[in-house]
């Protein structure tokens, strides 16, 4: 499908800021790779072949009788009794990282937290897990719960404000004041206290956090539908009795999404760092996830380990500034004075 002139304007405006253009395909590479964690960092192989069978440890579980061993339970094939049996016979197919986030290396030659080797490119946290395996993993989590978060809120925020906006009067002066409120509260104490009652999980903090979350659009939505509702074409929709349902989310809301796309990248940006700040304190993700915010924590404990904070403030200081460049540029892009030119 064409775009239109006033699409390719703004496309070709988001070209134009190198810095954002750029930052947006650096994050989708970087976002990409970690999807595929499982193949770049992982304590099974990727491809076994024994006994003129082929076998994929990552996607699919195998018990150790399979490969000559002895017991019914799944291989472990770090085992050098294991990589033993499968070599008599076979050949194996490593990761080019031999260790998933929850991998415990165990021959470590200095007590853990240990110093960046060849065996581990980062070095490893307090606990012998190495640190570029779990920056793999956190970075794919923070950017899915960002995602999720970012997308559950705005389709709340935009209809809240679409209705809030549209209807005016009454509803919009109560919705305000209880907007005013609810936004008042300090999310931050609320959210730890809420994480300290329930036993924290991925779909649990998305939930706690998106009840406070789906207010960031609402004021931009209001205002833009405040401002469309008396449109001459809106007037003359109402006077042909169009119902307000088709006129609000077909009439009036494409042209209230042009503010809101450009918020989408600040607010994925916001969602990831109040995950990080939740697990620096300990209130976040379960113990023992793959999470930015807890190698943070440890770096924070462990200062005579400085890789641990390094690593992580690194990563977690790419991942957000790119975010920052590719808002710039979008704000930039859906500009009506530069689009218009």
């Amino acid at each position: 499908m064409a775009l239109s002139p006033l699409n390719q304007r703004r496309l070709h405006s988001f070209r134009a800021n190198r810095r954002g253009w750029w930052s947006l395909w650096i994050f989708l590479l970087l976002f990409t790779l970690s999807l595929f964690a499982e193949f770049i960092a992982n304590d099974k192989p990727l491809l076994v072949r024994y006994d003129g069978g082929w076998y994929f440890p990552v996607v699919q579980e195998y018990a150790e009788i399979t490969f000559g061993g002895e017991f019914a339970t799944e291989a472990d094939y770090r085992d050098p009794y294991v990589q033993d049996l499968i070599d008599a016979r076979g050949w194996m197919i490593w990761p080019p990282i031999r260790y998933s986030y929850q991998t415990i290396n165990y021959d470590l030659p200095v007590p853990a937290p240990s110093p960046p080797s060849a065996e581990n490119w980062l070095g490893t946290d307090d606990q012998g897990r190495d640190v570029l395996a779990r920056l793999i993993y956190g970075f794919r989590i923070s950017v899915l719960f960002g995602l999720a978060l970012t997308l559950a809120s705005s389709v709340i925020g935009v209809a809240a404000g679409a209705v809030q906006g549209y209807l005016g009067g009454w509803t919009d002066l109560l919705f305000q004041r209880f907007i005013e409120i609810w936004s008042g509260l300090p999310v931050l104490y609320l959210l730890i206290i809420l994480a300290s009652v329930v036993e924290p999980n991925f779909w649990w903090l998305l939930g706690l956090m998106l009840l406070f979350s789906w207010m960031t659009l609402v004021g931009v939505v209001r205002a833009e539908f405040l401002r469309g509702r008396n449109f001459d074409y809106v007037r003359a929709a109402r006077a042909l009795g169009v119902n307000k349902l088709t006129i609000m989310f077909r009439h009036v809301l494409p042209n209230a999404m042009v503010a809101t796309f450009t918020f989408l990248p600040f607010i994925l940006n916001g969602s990831i760092t109040t995950l990080t700040s939740l697990d620096f304190l300990g209130f976040g993700l379960p113990p023992g996830s793959a999470s930015l915010g807890e190698l943070l924590a440890q770096g924070k404990s462990n200062l005579q380990a400085p890789w641990l904070g390094i690593t992580a403030f690194t990563v977690l200081a790419l991942m957000l500034s790119l975010l920052i460049f590719v808002g710039e540029a979008a704000r930039d892009a859906f500009d009506p004075r530069k689009t218009t030119l």
